[in-house]
């Protein structure tokens, strides 16, 4: 699954793909929680707004619970009334056919009340399994971490990572757009119309939004190339060798064992080179190495 899009600023505002706001569970009207991070002066990034629908001051209680369970009618409610029981908040979910008609996998973003409850529901769950107590017979097995989502906040003390500069207030989210004039309009006031990414992390509900140093080239590039080992190796090694940095790769398969589709965003502001000058270098490349290659697109973002 690609989890990551590319958008520019306009009117202040970060437009977020639906298919973004659907995996992070973000629906018009809810409440956006954010915090703004500057990268030291090497490397492509200039900062990072991570956005949550959880306050930065819950990401310690968060938890995740994948219950496995049979699928058979009533499962997802054994289970739901289980985890009520042991006071347990559940917040973002999904569910999944693991095995079909044999299994399925519900995976939760759930807020625990105190470290180390986890390891007692485990306990309650399996002595009434053990016992064979109804209340939790179509339940096979629940594994329970903590989300660890605060490790984006923790600060390093070697110059070399990220550092928080603003945690800002809620903003509520309109028309599938977040203002960043609100919080940040006096740090982020250069940004109008450059191209930013949005990463999500889909086990954790996140956005990450990078914004590029202003001298950052970026370009995508759209490669179709064999379904075969080395291929990506091949594709990619013209890029390498021109100092090319890559930023993102997405492959998908066209046709099995033959054709594969390849999206390469990479900053070229290191190679000296034009997109117009790339394309032509590595269609001369592609056209010497084994296999059908071909360039389906090269252009500028940003």
């Amino acid at each position: 699954m690609k989890n990551w899009e590319f958008t520019k600023i306009e009117n202040n505002k970060i437009r977020m793909d639906k298919r973004l706001t659907d995996i992070m569970g973000l629906v018009d009207g809810g409440y956006i929680y954010s915090s703004l991070f500057k990268y030291p002066d090497k490397g492509p990034k200039r900062y990072e707004l991570i956005l949550s629908m959880y306050p930065q001051e819950n990401f310690r209680a968060l938890t995740h619970i994948d219950v496995y369970m049979e699928d058979v009618p009533g499962s997802t409610v054994q289970s739901a009334k289980f985890l009520g029981e042991q006071g347990i908040n559940i917040l973002n979910s999904v569910s999944l056919n693991g095995i079909s008609e044999t299994m399925i996998i519900w995976n939760i973003m759930c807020e625990l009340n105190f470290a180390g409850e986890g390891e007692i529901i485990k306990e309650r769950f399996s002595k009434l399994k053990s016992e064979g107590d109804p209340s939790v017979s179509l339940i096979k097995y629940i594994s329970i971490k903590p989300a660890n989502i605060g490790r984006i906040f923790r600060r390093e003390s070697d110059g070399e990572t990220k550092e928080e500069i603003r945690h800002g207030s809620p903003i509520t989210f309109h028309s599938e757009s977040f203002d960043l004039s609100a919080e940040y309009g006096d740090i982020l006031n250069d940004v109008e119309g450059t191209e930013v990414m949005m990463i999500v992390d889909p086990s954790s509900w996140l956005v990450s939004v990078v914004f590029f140093k202003k001298d950052t080239k970026l370009v995508k590039i759209n490669i179709s190339i064999p379904d075969s080992p080395g291929t990506i190796n091949i594709a990619l090694g013209l890029l390498a060798k021109e100092n090319i940095n890559i930023v993102s790769v997405f492959s998908k398969v066209v046709i099995a064992y033959q054709t594969m589709s390849l999206e390469v965003v990479a900053d070229m502001k290191n190679s000296g080179l034009t997109p117009d000058g790339l394309r032509n270098m590595l269609n001369e490349y592609l056209s010497k190495q084994n296999g059908i290659f071909k360039i389906e697109g090269i252009s500028s973002l940003g």
